[in-house]
């Protein structure tokens, strides 16, 4: 078993995009358009990109990935790395995918110096939340997951300064 994880580059392109797709079934969500996966292409491998993607290949295949993105926290004054995807194909689970993705995150967050790396979970996936549990993390309590969308957003970014 060769496990080669490595920052994607355009031409993973379609396999980043497969992954996305496997991510939106696993979470029974639809799959992103055509407009969505053009962005997704031109923000992630364009001129300037607005995230970063790791790939996980076993033997050569694409079967993980961890999209990711800063961000900056006032009270420490440092980075955060924020984790918005990681994913691994459920035939290539329990083989050290999701950790080395994970650890190449950790990496990455030293290396920029971050105060923290963050993530949401799902609160059906018993299995994602355990496996973070198993490496140390914390699910934390206290705050309260917001969004804004659609025509809400809409309605906010029209309104009167």
């Amino acid at each position: 078993m060769t496990l080669e994880i490595r920052p994607a580059v355009a031409g993973d392109g379609a396999a980043f995009l497969d992954l996305v797709d496997a991510l939106a079934d696993y979470e029974k969500l639809p799959r992103p358009d055509a407009d969505a996966r053009a962005r997704l292409l031109r923000d992630g491998f364009g001129p300037a990109p607005r995230f970063d993607t790791l790939l996980a290949r076993l033997d050569g295949r694409p079967v993980g990935y961890a999209f990711y993105f800063f961000t900056y926290s006032s009270f420490l004054a440092r980075p955060t790395l924020w984790l918005e995807d990681v994913f691994v194909v459920p035939d290539a689970r329990g083989r050290g995918v999701g950790l080395a993705l994970l650890r190449r995150l950790g990496r990455e967050a030293a290396a920029r110096e971050c105060g923290r790396m963050e993530w949401t979970v799902l609160d059906w996936n018993r299995p994602a939340i355990e496996f973070y549990d198993r490496l140390g993390a914390r699910p934390l309590g206290e705050w309260i997951t917001y969004r804004l969308d659609g025509a809400a957003l809409a309605a906010l970014g029209a309104a009167g300064a």
